[in-house]
């Protein structure tokens, strides 16, 4: 028989899957002794069950009761007695960290009779009147339905009523008058009274957090953050301890090292006389947790070295939650802290010094992502001028923006090609879209805890909340800032890392870990972020297998590339060095009616061509750069056919003679007019048809090979053909490159030897791979295309037509041009490298479409084989991390098998 429930006692935080992060966290202090508030976990196994049949699973009801009871004879009190009753609260908690996308429902166990007993057992009448109201209201929006803003609406007109300027001032006549509201209002709204029997309540919260498993704003979070829909959230169901019982009371967020900077010291927001609902909620302003060392010395103290002992045991940034009952301090959660990109490496090179971890393990706490961030520019600060307003610095970064004011306004902007800051009193799990459409969030409450701040680090999204200075009218669509007023569609810079906010477009400079790249990374770094990246990256590349290269087609780019650590070229686009000036001589190529005008239109194009090929192989010197012949179909040489029309019809609208040439041009371009281009006459089908195409290219490439060894250089030119779909066309491209190779080489007294390889980017290619690597000596996937061709559709016409109904409805968790599809491409990837290897054991084979610069289909190319990827020049720095991150992902599955 499936078991569904588990008591603290039971697990640890290696039973994630099955207890969900928190649950497991929660068994694991148990074990380590710390001050745990009893209770038990309803497993993530319960969750997928009900969500696969829409009811509550066989038995669950049972072995729910059976732990209740287990607890109540621990406690000596039983579920929502009348007299001193015990209260539990009932909290999502799934495999992934999801702050805020799930439901909390707190003080199960309240009812109209309870709460005479809570008063009287606390001595505080206002206090269980605060705990009963809580319970109505997040019962009856999370469970019952009832929108939110209803309840907020009723505490808002009675807060006016009695002139109270938050809810702490509010007596207890106020308080349970507001219970009866409530309960009126879920009566109105539902048709319902709002249960009293402290096991209904329970039974329905429980469910209600599988259900918000699938609401809409978890959904969404999933998406944005790559976790599976499949693994479902467990539930904890724990005794309440209290932090609104008064001033030696309080609720507060700690972490153990700065999960902005990575800094140590003491880091965290506490709230006295609160719920810890009310310190992430923002609702208040917290005080810094150093504060809680003046108002508790005591229980300030165990909560310094419960971090210290939590931060050991995991060994690494742990986020803790934690309540103080009348000077008594619980821990309520602990887990792996979210943190910036900047204090993943901070933290990640300190606690290697600390001995806590392994130089790997260093490697794989950060991320390609990660670095990509931290490679964004950064405000000039001595050309901002004064800011508008301060707040704290909770998520790092430099963001402009058109300030909005609300969730759906900022992801209409941001849909019309909008840049905008999401400007909130403080955010709430409905904004998140809102903050996935925004630059930047930026909110007057709150801190570094605040579900703005938690959430947004989490996506890497720039943060300043607690913003105290400015006054946020929603309604108003507008803040103010001392004697200034900003309007919506205002233009304002946020720099999330000093936490100050400024009118108009901030000018921008290039990061520090930017400059360490663009410098070629030499010399020693002093203590910091810069020097925590270099080490990073001296582990990554002294680990991976995987090499990586660019994707260039100038020698500035080429040198670019080499300065941020690539090891050669696996893509030099041909046709970039076709435009501008030379597009002339293109037409003329194209235009030509005789062998001889085609000749010298391409004897033109040739000297042009080799200069271009001598400055990229004297910027890659030593190092491979893989050539591709022209590729796409000639008509992109020449003007738009529609634009031809009109020009000529317009001159003889005005009685003026038809231009020769553009008549020409335009016979020519209906000539070769395509439905669809990109699968038509293009890549080595033009090289075959188009007779001295191929010729002049790879004697371009020739010559420059012989210019640049005559000037004592070490040139390792490669020739990759497109678009190849069978053998044949291979063999014919390949007969006629190493002519031309063998005729420079006769004529110069130069060896030129050039590797001839082709592109995988056909379905048919991958599929007949066996046969094309006996003409092949390497193969390079172009996973953009290949993409295209697989799946049936045209990158350029798809992402915007039904891309994001796709990814809204789960047919893409993203987009296969962004993360390698798996499944079809990347099981097409698997054949090919099978085969062509089975056919040539030395094939050499790279990947050399954007997917080549993508962490996780790095991952894929290392478990897939390849020798190498190559990726545009600044996200060579993130391929050659996450090469390093792959080899030790591998080295760990090695190990555990």
């Amino acid at each position: 028989m499936v078991r569904y429930v588990y008591e603290f006692t039971e697990g640890g935080r290696d039973m994630a899957d099955l207890l969900g992060g928190k649950g497991a966290n929660l068994a694991e202090m148990t074990r380590m002794e710390l001050p745990v508030p009893p209770g038990f976990t309803v497993s993530t196994e319960a969750c997928r069950a009900f969500l696969a049949t829409g009811a509550e699973p066989d038995g669950l009801a049972r072995e729910v009761s059976d732990h209740l009871t287990t607890l109540e004879k621990a406690a000596g009190r039983r579920l929502g007695q009348p007299d001193d009753p015990l209260l539990l609260s009932v909290r999502s908690g799934a495999r992934f960290s999801m702050p805020g996308m799930m439901e909390t429902i707190l003080d199960i166990g309240l009812n109209d009779e309870s709460v005479l007993g809570l008063a009287k057992s606390s001595g505080n009448e206002r206090f269980a009147w605060d705990s009963y109201r809580r319970l109505v209201q997040m019962f009856g929006s999370t469970v019952m339905g009832v929108d939110s803003a209803l309840f907020e609406q009723a505490m808002t007109l009675l807060r006016d009523l009695r002139g109270a300027p938050d809810d702490l001032h509010l007596d207890t006549g106020d308080l349970a008058q507001l219970v009866e509201t409530y309960k009126n209002l879920i009566k109105y709204e539902t048709r319902e009274d709002f249960p009293q029997s402290p096991a209904e309540q329970l039974r329905r919260a429980v469910l209600a957090v599988f259900e918000s498993w699938n609401g809409e704003r978890a959904r969404l979070y999933r998406r944005r953050e790559h976790i599976p829909d499949d693994l479902g959230t467990a539930v904890n169901v724990q005794t309440m301890v209290f932090g609104n019982l008064g001033p030696e009371s309080g609720s507060g967020v700690a972490f153990t090292r700065d999960p902005a900077t990575g800094a140590l010291g003491v880091y965290g927001d506490y709230l006295p006389n609160a719920q810890g609902e009310d310190v992430v909620a923002g609702i208040r302003n917290t005080v810094p947790l150093d504060e809680l060392g003046r108002l508790n010395p005591e229980a300030f103290a165990r909560l310094r070295d419960h971090m210290g002992t939590l931060e050991t045991h995991y060994r690494d940034l742990c986020d803790i939650e934690f309540t103080i009952e009348r000077g008594r301090l619980w821990m309520l959660q602990t887990r792996v802290g979210k943190r910036t990109a900047e204090a993943a490496f901070a933290i990640a090179a300190e606690l290697v010094d600390e001995g806590l971890i392994s130089a790997d393990e260093g490697l794989a706490r950060v991320s390609g992502d990660g670095l990509a961030r931290l490679m964004f520019p950064r405000f000039d600060t001595a050309a901002v001028g004064e800011a508008l307003a301060h707040g704290i610095p909770a998520s790092p970064g430099a963001a402009v923006g058109a300030a909005v004011f609300d969730s759906a306004e900022a992801v209409r902007r941001a849909a019309a090609g909008e840049k905008v800051v999401l400007v909130r009193q403080e955010t709430t799990p409905d904004d998140l879209p809102g903050m996935i459409a925004a630059q930047a969030v930026l909110t007057s409450r709150g801190g570094k805890t605040s579900h703005a701040a938690v959430v947004a680090r989490g996506m890497g999204k720039v943060c300043v909340c607690g913003a105290e200075e400015i006054t946020v009218d929603p309604q108003g669509r507008r803040f103010t800032a001392g004697n200034t007023t900003v309007e919506e569609g205002t233009v304002l810079s946020v720099d999330g890392s000093e936490g100050a906010i400024y009118p108009g477009a901030a000018p921008l400079v290039d990061s520090s870990v930017m400059r360490y790249f663009e410098t070629g990374g030499q010399g020693e770094r002093s203590p910091g972020l810069v020097d925590a990246v270099a080490r990073a990256m001296r582990q990554a590349d002294g680990v991976r297998r995987l090499g990586v290269r660019a994707n260039a087609d100038t020698p500035e780019d080429a040198a670019r590339a080499r300065r941020f650590g690539a090891e050669g070229i696996g893509l030099c686009r041909t046709e970039h060095m076709f435009l501008g000036d030379r597009r002339q001589l293109v037409e003329t190529m194209i235009l030509a009616r005789t062998d001889t005008e085609r000749e010298r239109a391409l004897d033109a194009l040739l000297p042009l061509q080799r200069q271009d090929f001598v400055g990229i192989l004297e910027a890659m010197d030593g190092l491979p750069v893989t050539i591709r012949l022209l590729d796409p179909p000639l008509h992109e040489f020449l003007p738009d056919r529609t634009e031809l029309a009109v020009r000529l019809a317009a001159a003889e609208a005005h009685g003026n003679p038809p231009s020769a040439h553009d008549a020409e041009l335009l016979e020519a371009v209906n000539r070769m007019h395509e439905e669809n281009p990109m699968l038509g006459l293009r890549g080595v089908r033009l090289g075959l048809v188009a007779p001295g195409l191929v010729a002049m290219q790879v004697r371009a490439i020739a010559e420059a090979v012989v210019e640049r060894k005559r000037a004592g250089g070490d040139p390792r030119a490669e020739i990759m053909v497109p678009l190849i779909d069978t053998v044949e066309e291979l063999r014919l491209v390949r007969e006629e490159v190493e002519q031309v190779l063998a005729e420079v080489s006769k004529s110069t007294g130069v060896l030129v030897e050039c590797p001839v390889g082709t592109m995988i980017e056909l379905p048919r290619a991958a599929l007949t791979a066996g046969r094309i690597a006996e003409e092949a000596q390497f193969f390079s996937f172009g996973t953009n295309d290949l993409t295209q061709t697989t799946w049936g559709f045209s990158r350029d016409d798809v992402e915007a037509a039904f891309f994001s109904a796709y990814l809204d409805k789960g047919i893409f968790k993203v987009s296969p041009f962004e993360t390698i599809d798996r499944e079809g491409v990347g099981r097409l990837v698997e054949i090919a490298v099978a085969e062509g290897r089975a056919a040539r054991p030395d094939l050499k084979i790279g990947v050399c479409g954007e997917h080549g610069g993508d962490p996780e289909s790095v991952h894929f190319f290392h478990g897939a084989g390849l020798d190498y990827v190559s990726c545009s020049p600044f996200r060579v720095p993130v391929a050659r991390l996450e090469a390093g991150r792959a080899a030790l992902t591998e080295t760990e599955a090695s190990d555990s098998r």
